[in-house]
C-alpha cells in the first residue's frame, strides 16, 4: 500500500518542483518572445537565413546530446564557441545588419508616393525601348538605403527622369553607357557608375558583367536594379541579392508600380491576382516564398 502511494505521489511530487516564472519571468520571456519573433522576421528571406537556422538547429542539437549523455568537457566546449558564433553570425549578416542601422539612420527620409510612382512609366518605357533594340542598359534605383558610394564612382547628374535621356545615357558609344545609373529619390542622381561585382560562384555563365554588377549592388543595398542584356535584350531585376530574369512590359511595370509607391500591402495585394506565376516573380523579387 505505501509502495502505491509512493508511485501516485512521485508525479506530484515532479510538478510541485516545477517553479513557474512570476510577473517578472513572464515580462521578461515575452521581451525574447518579441526579439526572437522579429528576428525571424528580419532574416527571413535573406540569402543567410538557411544558415542561421542550420547553425541553430545544430548546436541545439550538441547542447541537448552532450548534456543528457553527461559528456561535460564537450558541452563546455560548445558553450564557450557560442561566442565565436555569434561573431560568425555578425560577419554572415553583415548585408542585412547595415541596411537594418541605414534605415535607423535615414530617420524616415520617404518621398510622396505619388512622386515615386511617377517614375515607373518613364523608367519602364526607357527599359522596353531599349530591349526591343537590344541596348544593354543597368538602372537602380534606391530605396531607403543611400548610395553615395556609388555614385561617386559616376559623373553625378542630378537630372528629371525621363526615358529619352535614359536611353541616351545608354546608347552604344556615349561615353557613360558603360557604367549604371542610380535613380535617387526622384532625380537621376549620377550615371557611368561603377557597381561592385557579386562573388557569388553558382551563377549561370550566361550571365554578363552587368549582371553580376546588379546582382553585386543589391547585396549591399537595398536598391531595385533592372538589366537589359545587350545580346538578347532580356529583361531581368536584380533585388536582395538575388536575380529574375524575363521581364515582359506589364510585368515590369507592376514591379516597378510595387515597389515605388511604398504602401504597405502592396505585396500584399499583388499576390491575390490572377496571374499567380507573375505573383509569385515578384514575392520572389521581394524576399518573400511564393509558395507560403
Amino acid at each position: 500500500m505505501r509502495r502505491g502511494l509512493w508511485i501516485h505521489s512521485e508525479p506530484m511530487n515532479w510538478l510541485h518542483s516545477i517553479e513557474y516564472p512570476g510577473a517578472t519571468g513572464t515580462i521578461e520571456i515575452l521581451i525574447l518572445a518579441a526579439i526572437f519573433y522579429f528576428l525571424v522576421k528580419f532574416f527571413r528571406g535573406t540569402r543567410g537565413a538557411s544558415i542561421l537556422t542550420g547553425l541553430t538547429i545544430l548546436f541545439a542539437f550538441l547542447m541537448v546530446i552532450t548534456k543528457f549523455t553527461n559528456l561535460l568537457i564537450l558541452n563546455w566546449l560548445l558553450q564557450k564557441l557560442m561566442v565565436y558564433l555569434a561573431l560568425a553570425l555578425v560577419v554572415i549578416f553583415h548585408p542585412e545588419i547595415r541596411r537594418a542601422l541605414a534605415r535607423l539612420g535615414r530617420q524616415g527620409n520617404f518621398m510622396a508616393s505619388k512622386a515615386r510612382r511617377a517614375l515607373a512609366d518613364p523608367v519602364a518605357d526607357a527599359v522596353l525601348l531599349m530591349s526591343s533594340r537590344k541596348i544593354g542598359a543597368l538602372i537602380a534605383i534606391e530605396r531607403e538605403m543611400e548610395t553615395r558610394g556609388i555614385q561617386d564612382t559616376g559623373t553625378a547628374m542630378n537630372s528629371e527622369v525621363s526615358s529619352e535621356l535614359l536611353t541616351s545615357i545608354f546608347y552604344p558609344g556615349t561615353p557613360l553607357h558603360d557604367g549604371g545609373v542610380i535613380i535617387s529619390e526622384d532625380r537621376i542622381a549620377a550615371a557611368g557608375c561603377v557597381f561592385p561585382l557579386t562573388q557569388m560562384e553558382d551563377l549561370s555563365r550566361d550571365l554578363g558583367t552587368r549582371h553580376r554588377a546588379a546582382i553585386g549592388l543589391t547585396e549591399e543595398t537595398d536598391t531595385l536594379v533592372i538589366v537589359v542584356s545587350e545580346e538578347t535584350g532580356i529583361i531581368s531585376i536584380a533585388y536582395n541579392g538575388r536575380l529574375r530574369r524575363g521581364f515582359d512590359g506589364p510585368r515590369l511595370r507592376r514591379v516597378l508600380a510595387s515597389f515605388l509607391s511604398r504602401k504597405s500591402g502592396g505585396l500584399g495585394q499583388l499576390a491575390n491576382r490572377r496571374d499567380r506565376a507573375d505573383s509569385g516573380q515578384l514575392n520572389f523579387i521581394f524576399g518573400e516564398d511564393p509558395n507560403g
